[in-house]
């Protein structure tokens, strides 16, 4: 009668069956009694192209291996599209500036669009972690509002002050404060409301120009027919011309044009956003931008003309930022498009 062999265990390489007294096993060669090889490293991602050499290389720490650049930073140039709108924001370091400190953010609450830019002050520390910081906060607290059912105008007033604390709370101290600017636009149908602190602006681009006015008519300056600027800069030139102390041109010619006098931060003042609420009669775009396009576009005819006539909202944004880059790009610049509808319901 024959024996039969019962297996004992398995190969600790392979898992083959193994009797006692094999020294090795029969399927792999693996020797019984020793520790299992230790299996081969896990295949990581596969590494970044770089940018200037297209080279495989890019380490964890964002050089190239083979040319030694150091790769763009994701924020250098960011394109936002709000998904089933057609409202938009584009950002570019520009040319000058190591590290992109204006940031953007867009948002929908129907049947309102939401655009918010802010731009961090170049003299703080972090001013990029004070403008992301803003922009995020201001765009989400505006949501918020509004689907509670607050007003524009009162919601806008709330998100810039909401802004303005998550700013000052990433400050160890006042005198270590992240600062930055901050403008938001509401686009509403047959209403824009927009509230700011800082230079940054907004502006309003109507799709149709309307008949030269009556001279002796009196303006209704919260209603938008012609394009026009609906902000108003917190800077020491606006403040000389607001006093009659310089005319605009000497204000604008002056070293310290430029230099504001509001803020958001740990360092700043009481903040006191400025609201404004204007009504539509036509459709149009708003257009909500940093000082890196204003300085080169400082006016709607300009805004227009330098956005042509683009296939959609997202090339417009983009001629308008290859424009200021052309330009010399002095500047960090960063621009959001929100289309508004007139009180008839027509889209731009």
């Amino acid at each position: 009668m024959s024996t039969v062999q019962t297996a004992e265990a398995a190969c600790p390489a392979c898992g083959e069956v193994v009797y006692p007294g094999e020294d090795f096993c029969e399927a792999c060669g693996h020797r019984l009694g020793d520790s299992p090889p230790a299996p081969p490293p896990a295949a990581g991602p596969p590494a970044r192209a770089c940018a200037h050499c297209g080279e495989p290389a890019v380490d964890d720490e964002g050089y190239c291996g083979h040319c030694g650049l150091k790769q763009p930073a994701e924020r250098d140039h960011l394109e936002i599209e709000l998904p089933g709108q057609a409202a938009v924001g584009v950002s570019d370091r520009g040319r000058r500036y190591p590290r992109n400190e204006d940031y953007l953010a867009l948002a929908a609450c129907s049947p309102h669009l939401i655009g918010v830019v802010c731009d961090g002050v170049g003299s703080s520390p972090h001013p990029d972690a004070a403008s992301r910081a803003a922009a995020e906060a201001g765009a989400a607290a505006l949501r918020d509002r509004l689907a509670a059912g607050d007003d524009p105008a009162a919601a806008t007033r709330a998100a810039a002050l909401h802004a303005a604390r998550a700013v000052a709370a990433l400050a160890p101290s006042p005198a270590d404060a992240p600062s930055c600017t901050y403008v938001s636009a509401v686009a509403s149908p047959g209403q824009v409301t927009v509230g700011w602190v800082g230079d940054s602006r907004v502006y309003w681009v109507a799709a149709s120009e309307p008949p030269p006015r009556d001279p002796e008519d009196t303006e209704d300056t919260s209603a938008l027919t012609g394009s026009r600027q609906l902000t108003d800069d917190d800077s020491w030139a606006a403040l000389m011309v607001a006093r009659g102390a310089l005319s605009e041109a000497e204000a604008e010619a002056h070293p310290n044009a430029h230099v504001i006098t509001a803020w958001l931060g740990a360092d700043a003042d009481e903040v006191e956003p400025h609201v404004r609420t204007f009504s539509v009669d036509r459709p149009g775009t708003v257009v909500v931008c940093s000082d890196g396009l204003w300085n080169y576009l400082p006016d709607a005819a300009a805004l227009r003309a330098a956005a042509g006539s683009p296939a959609t909202p997202l090339d417009a944004a983009r001629a308008l930022v290859g424009h200021a880059l052309e330009a010399g790009g002095r500047d960090n610049i960063t621009v959001t498009l929100l289309p508004v509808t007139a009180t008839n319901g027509v889209r731009p």
